[in-house]
C-alpha cells in the first residue's frame, strides 16, 4: 500500500500547560515526570495528525533539563514529525518557559520520541513519509537515519556493524 507523503509542518503540535503548585517539586520548579509526560502526550498527538492512526511510544531519547520552569510560569511545547520510517515516526519537541509576570521566554530543553502507528488489531501499520520543506526540516529528517540506527543498536535491534549510516560519519 502507498500512502500520500505529508509535509513535516502539517504534523506540528503546539500545547501550552500553566504549572501549578501540584505539578512541582520542592524548589517550586515543575517536576521532569511532569514536563515528559506533557511531552509525551504532545508528540503522540503530532504522529496521530500524521499518520491518521493510534500511536504508542516506542522510545525517547535523552532529555536534557537546561532551564527550570518556575511555579506560576507557562510551558509551551512543540511538537513535529521529523522523519516518517515504514512504521514509526521520529518527533522532534521543542520545550520553552514563559514568565508570564516579566514576559519573556526561555528555552527549556528539546529531544526525540519515536512512536508506532496501530492497525485495528494492535499490529503496527504503514505511516506516510515526511516532505521537509524548510532547511531545519531537511536537517532533521537527514539526522534521523543516524538517531534511529543509534537507537536500534543501544536496544539490541541491530548491531553497530549494520549502522552505515552511522559508520559513514567515522569512516
Amino acid at each position: 500500500m502507498t500512502l500520500t507523503p505529508k509535509r513535516a509542518q502539517d504534523s506540528v503540535i503546539q500545547m501550552t500547560e500553566l504549572v501549578l503548585p501540584n505539578d512541582t517539586n520542592t524548589f517550586g520548579n515543575l517536576m521532569g515526570g511532569r514536563l515528559m509526560y506533557w511531552m509525551d502526550i504532545a508528540a503522540a498527538l503530532a504522529t496521530m495528525k500524521h499518520c491518521s492512526a493510534p500511536v504508542v511510544t516506542a522510545s525517547v531519547d535523552n532529555i536534557s533539563f537546561e532551564t527550570p520552569i518556575k511555579l506560576g510560569n507557562v510551558v509551551h511545547i512543540e511538537a513535529k514529525v521529523s522523519r516518517a520510517f515504514s512504521t514509526s515516526m521520529e518527533v522532534h519537541l521543542r520545550v520553552w518557559g514563559e514568565d508570564p509576570v516579566q514576559q519573556y521566554r526561555y528555552k527549556s530543553n528539546e529531544a526525540f520520541m519515536t512512536f508506532v502507528a496501530l492497525d485495528p488489531n494492535g499490529k503496527s501499520r504503514q505511516v506516510p513519509q515526511i516532505i521537509p520543506d524548510t532547511e531545519e526540516e531537511k536537517l532533521l529528517y537527514e539526522g534521523a537515519m543516524r538517531r534511529r540506527q543509534l537507537r536500534l543498536i543501544l536496544s539490541g535491534k541491530m548491531k553497530p556493524q549494520d549502522a552505515e549510516e552511522l559508520r559513514a560519519l567515522f569512516i
